[in-house]
């Protein structure tokens, strides 16, 4: 005997807490109210180079691109925040919250999506299934919003008064009619700004809209060039992804803490320690975070975003380590730590640049050791 639209729903909800969600919320499989607002902003540009979005384009108008007859989405939230961020001292990069764990939260979640269709082939045979966490052309926050659990900010993020951001997204589409929840109408943002303001690269083009080529999370992870001149500074200390505008956030000051083991950050990921970072080869990096969200920009990606990290808080220390960056075999990471070198006004550092310079084939990076020499000239360091 089949079971009706609400009994399924109410096995789902079931399910959803016995597999350790935190929230769940359903909504029928509808063109996103937003996908208007999604190509305006592919078209500016602001995507940089995520070119995954421009070329899957017409399927993020409707879910039934991710699943064919599809009726309705099982929308879920599963919170990240542990500990708190302790403050990096000389050396030392932050890594965003929900990388802290040694295991990619993706793994994670596909594994409980897998059991959790399993659950439902079980009460409902006949149904087809599949469950996605953030890599299918799919508005999770719209389809969360529809589904009640929260509204998206002006940080772009998706918000909930007792949850904050501090979450992953998840779906679960299936070709069944469910009992479908209230959308969520209200935007609790009001006049705050504190995400917009508090931006170290001014990422916002205004509340609502995100320039992507601009924040952190996109120069540190997802951006395979250098990361332009005008924004290092801005870097700071983030060597993985961005948490200021979720930190300044009033929503996320009550966030509940996540008991998951595999989210809490093992000894030296808050914060982590920089400059043993360039001793990694590359199967020594592989071995320590092939498993990690760390290994999406590769060895190349991280040290170069170590080299910035460094050249953001110049310590005699450091020296050694960036002179080691001068000569990787990557161009990316020998170029930005010619930049880094370049603010670190100490005896010796002009001559390390100028020997490299010497020997330097990449045109490119002979510019960043041009440039960070005049830097030091300006110090009065030749």
């Amino acid at each position: 005997m089949s079971l009706s639209p609400q009994q399924l729903s109410a096995q789902i909800r079931t399910d959803a807490v016995e597999l350790g969600f935190n929230s769940v919320g359903i909504c029928p499989a509808v063109t996103p109210t937003g996908i208007d607002h999604f190509h305006q902003w592919l078209d500016a540009g602001y995507g940089g180079q995520m070119h995954y979005l421009e070329a899957r384009r017409a399927a993020y108008a409707h879910p039934r691109h991710v699943l064919d007859g599809v009726q309705s989405i099982v929308m879920l939230t599963l919170g990240y925040r542990t500990e708190a961020p302790e403050e990096p001292g000389p050396g030392a990069g932050r890594i965003s919250k929900y990388a802290w764990g040694e295991v990619d939260y993706h793994d994670l979640i596909h594994a409980r999506l897998k059991q959790f269709k399993q659950r439902i082939l079980a009460a409902c045979p006949e149904a087809s299934v599949r469950g996605v966490v953030d890599t299918a052309p799919l508005l999770e926050r719209e389809f969360a919003q529809l589904a009640g659990l929260g509204w998206i900010g002006k940080n772009t993020l998706l918000l909930n008064r007792q949850a904050g951001s501090l979450f992953f997204l998840a779906a679960i589409l299936l070709d069944q009619p469910l009992d479908y929840d209230d959308p969520h109408t209200t935007d609790h943002c009001g006049t705050c700004t504190a995400c917009l303001d508090a931006c170290p690269t001014d990422a916002f083009v205004e509340p609502y809209v995100l320039d992507a080529t601009r924040c952190i999370s996109y120069l540190t992870i997802e951006l395979r060039d250098p990361i332009p001149r005008e924004l290092r500074a801005g870097i700071g200390d983030w060597l993985f992804g961005c948490d200021v505008c979720q930190d300044v956030c009033p929503w996320n000051r009550k966030a509940p803490l996540s008991e998951i083991a595999e989210f809490q950050p093992p000894a030296g990921n808050n914060p982590i320690e920089l400059r043993s970072l360039f001793d990694l080869d590359d199967e020594t990096f592989r071995t320590r975070f092939r498993k990690s969200p760390l290994w999406r920009p590769r060895r190349r990606g991280i040290l170069r975003n170590a080299a910035i990290v460094l050249g953001n808080q110049p310590a005699e220390a450091s020296i050694a380590a960036l002179r080691k960056g001068l000569d990787d075999a990557e161009e990316l990471i020998r170029g930005a730590s010619a930049w880094a070198l370049g603010q670190h006004a100490s005896p010796g550092v002009a001559e390390i640049l100028k020997r490299r310079r010497e020997i330097e084939p990449v045109a490119d990076v002979r510019e960043e050791i041009k440039l960070a020499l005049e830097e030091l000239a300006t110090t009065g360091q030749h």
